[in-house]
C-alpha cells in the first residue's frame, strides 16, 4: 500500500516560515564579498582631485583673438578637515603661478608638468585657487578656481 502524506495547514505554514528564515540567512550573510568596517577603524584615506588648465580663443573682428586661461574644474567641494590632494595638469600655457586666497599656499603648474598641492583646510568657507600670470581680463583671465570646504 503506497504512502500518503497528509500535510496540515499548519505544518504547511511552518514549513514556508523555515525556507524564509533559512533564505534570508543566506542572502544576508553572503553579500558578494563585502565587508562591514566601523568607520573608527578604517585607515585614513586621501582623496585625489584632478584638475587641468585649460584655454579658450576665438577670432573676432578685425582679425583680432580672444584667449581666456582657466582651471577646470572651476570649483571643487571638500569637507573641512578632510585630507586631499589636488592634482593639477598643466595642459595649456606654458606657467601658472598661483596662491590659495587665506593661506599660505602657493606654487607653479608648469605646461606638460603634474603640480600636486596637499590640501586640508580647518574652516569653512570659499578659497579661491589665483593664477597670478592670469589674473584679470588684460591678462587673459580671470584664472580662478573656488575651493570650498564645507
Amino acid at each position: 500500500m503506497p504512502k500518503v502524506w497528509i500535510i496540515h495547514r499548519r505544518g504547511l505554514m511552518f514549513g514556508l516560515a523555515v525556507v524564509l528564515i533559512l533564505t534570508a540567512v543566506v542572502l544576508l550573510s553572503n553579500r558578494h564579498g563585502e565587508r562591514v568596517i566601523p568607520a573608527d577603524a578604517a585607515p585614513e584615506q586621501t582623496r585625489v582631485i584632478h584638475m587641468v588648465t585649460g584655454e579658450f580663443d576665438a577670432e573676432v573682428a578685425d582679425d583680432k583673438e580672444l584667449e581666456a586661461y582657466r582651471w577646470d574644474p572651476g570649483t571643487i567641494i571638500v569637507n573641512r578637515g578632510e585630507h586631499v590632494k589636488l592634482s593639477i595638469l598643466g595642459i595649456n600655457g606654458k606657467s601658472h603661478p598661483f596662491y590659495i586666497e587665506g593661506t599660505d599656499i602657493k606654487g607653479e603648474v608648469k605646461q606638460g608638468q603634474e603640480t600636486i598641492i596637499d590640501l586640508q583646510f580647518d574652516t569653512t568657507g570659499t578659497y579661491r585657487l589665483i593664477c597670478l600670470a592670469h589674473p584679470d581680463a588684460k591678462h587673459n583671465g580671470p584664472m580662478i578656481a573656488y575651493i570650498v570646504v564645507q
